[in-house]
Parts: structure tokens; C-alpha cells; sequence
């Protein structure tokens, strides 16, 4: 019986034909993706922005009165509140903000959320508390810059790490291949303003570690063929490298996709934003190893001569004495 193969043995993909247009493209994308945290700003959720969260179940409805619970509760007097579905049809989250006078004040934060709760229920009897969360306003601002912190240090480890097992050159296109994959993320959560929370910053760095395995399969292929190519140019080179591995990255993106997409599709929605987000890096995962990782060595100098070792004084001595130069 003949194996099914998704990618012929002798592609032959002249990938980095359009080198120039892809990083072109990329780099708007990054830029507009930026400009999109900046203007509009992301979603942060209750762990990031602070405030009061409150999930709960409508034991006698199919469905959870989104609308009717927004009318409701914005008559509080706390801000426009941020309601959703929240796992099954008829569960919700609801989600205020906490004001100014209430930072630092359990009993405040109690009152509130025991206001929301009693309005909820003046209306909807069956509406079943199932958790009641306070974040301040300082605790979230600490999880921004803990968060902050753990993406720039794997960012950077990766770099260093990659760095030291092939050349610079490789560590600044891994560096740059993962800030364009975190770049289009946080693009993506600004653009549809899905809650940003700490579900999605554990996607960021699942995200980055896949771009991360990816990159080094071609980067090591490369240097292989660094190695046993030499005269061969270096675009030629690439372009053979990412095919010869192109059977290997496309079953690992489809394997992965398997098993998210149903989790996207019909999953529940407390989990949408996590997997979207790792369903965008498989993609931009995959493109920027083969379109940002690969072709910036070229612009970095990298040519046949980077893995071979540089003659020491003693071996240009032996090969003097042996008549060899």
C-alpha cells in the first residue's frame, strides 16, 4: 500500500523568489498591528484591568439575556460593564470596572458586587451566582509587567539560545521571526477587541515556542547544507533547506490545526480567545520561519564560509611543511 504524502519528495519552491514583496507586507502588517494596540488599545480582561467579575447560570433559560442584562445593569451607575456568554448558553460573565474610591477597599468592592447581584436577581430569580472575583487596579497593574516581562525574556532567551547553537545572524532572525508572530497576535486582539487576559498571554508563549521549534528545523537544515554545499548561492540554498523540511512543517501545522479547530468552532467561549490566538501563530508561526527567519540571513551576511572553522597558525604551519600551501 503506497503512503499518502501531502508534499512531494522533489518540491522544488522558489520561496524566496518574493523575498522582497512578503517582507515588505510583513513589516506593514507588524506596523498597522502596533498601531492598533496603540490607538485602539487592547481588551484587558478583569487579571489585567481590574474590577469585578461575576459568572453565572440561568438555571431556568436556554439562553443568557445578554442585552436585557446590559440594559440592567449599566443603570448601576459603574461604567459600560463588559457581558458575555461565558461557557454554556445560559451561563454568562459579567464585568465592571471598579471606581476610584472602591481601589483598595474590600468592603466597596463587596457593596458593588452585591448590587449586581441583587438587581440581577430582582429580575431573573433563577440566576445562580458560580464566582465573584476582585481584582485591584495595583494587582493587575503587576500582572501586566509580570506578563510583560515573561514574553520580552523568552523572546530574548530564544534569541541567545539560538544564538549560541548556530550564529548571531540565525539569533536576530529567530528574534525577529517571534516579534513579528507576537506583533500580529496583539494586532489581531486590539482589531476585535477580544478580552485580553492571562488565557492569552499562555497562548503568546505557546505560540512563540512553536515558531521557535519550527524556526530551528529550518535553521539547522541551513546549516547543514551550509556545510555540505558550499559553492552553491545562498538564495538556492534556502530555497532547498525549507524544501526539504516543508513535509515536516506542513503535517506539524495540520496536525495542530486538527485539533483546534473543532476547539474553536464549537468549544466553549470562555476558550475562544486562547485558541484563536494559537490558531493565528500556527499560521504566522509556519510564514515567518519560512518568509522572515529564512531570508533575513541573507541581508545578515550569512555565506558559505559561517560553520567552517577558522585555520589556526598550527594548521596553516602543517600544511606548509606538508606542500599543501
Amino acid at each position: 500500500m503506497k503512503l499518502l504524502k501531502l508534499v512531494p519528495d522533489d518540491t522544488n519552491i522558489k520561496f524566496l523568489k518574493w523575498r522582497i514583496p512578503f517582507y515588505v507586507v510583513s513589516v506593514l502588517l507588524i506596523a498597522a498591528s502596533w498601531a492598533l494596540v496603540l490607538t485602539k488599545g487592547l481588551n484587558y480582561g478583569v487579571d489585567f484591568a481590574g474590577g469585578q467579575e461575576i459568572t453565572g447560570t440561568f438555571l431556568e433559560e436556554q439562553d443568557a439575556p445578554i442585552g436585557e442584562l446590559r440594559d440592567t445593569v449599566g443603570t448601576l451607575g459603574l461604567g459600560d460593564p463588559v457581558i458575555q456568554r461565558f461557557g454554556e448558553a445560559n451561563q454568562v460573565s459579567i464585568r465592571v470596572r471598579l471606581p476610584e474610591s472602591a481601589e483598595g477597599d474590600p468592603a466597596a468592592a463587596n457593596r458593588i458586587s452585591t448590587q449586581i447581584i441583587d438587581t440581577v436577581t430582582a429580575e431573573h430569580p433563577d440566576f445562580r451566582v458560580d464566582s465573584n472575583n476582585t481584582v485591584s487596579g495595583k494587582v493587575s497593574g503587576e500582572f501586566r509587567a509580570t506578563a510583560l516581562q515573561a514574553l520580552l525574556f523568552a523572546m530574548v532567551a530564544i534569541a541567545a539560545y539560538i544564538w549560541i547553537r548556530f550564529e548571531w545572524q540565525f539569533g536576530v532572525g529567530a528574534l525577529f521571526a517571534l516579534f513579528h508572530d507576537v506583533s500580529l497576535t496583539l494586532g489581531m486582539f486590539a482589531l476585535f477587541q477580544m478580552e485580553f487576559s492571562l488565557q492569552i498571554i499562555a497562548a503568546i508563549l505557546a505560540i512563540i515556542g512553536y515558531s521557535l521549534n519550527d524556526t530551528i528545523v529550518v535553521y539547522d537544515r541551513i546549516r547543514e547544507n551550509l556545510k555540505k554545499y558550499r559553492r552553491m548561492h545562498l538564495p538556492e540554498l534556502l530555497d532547498l533547506s525549507v524544501n526539504e523540511t516543508l513535509a515536516r512543517t506542513v503535517m506539524t501545522s495540520l496536525t495542530l490545526l486538527i485539533a483546534l479547530l473543532p476547539l474553536l468552532l464549537f468549544g466553549p467561549a470562555s476558550l475562544f480567545g486562547m485558541v484563536a490566538a494559537i490558531v493565528l501563530g500556527v499560521f504566522v508561526g509556519t510564514y515567518s520561519s519560512v518568509y522572515m527567519a529564512a531570508p533575513i540571513l541573507i541581508w545578515l551576511g550569512v555565506d558559505s564560509n559561517s560553520f567552517v572553522p577558522e585555520e589556526s597558525v598550527a594548521d596553516r604551519q602543517d600544511k606548509k611543511a606538508r606542500g599543501e600551501i
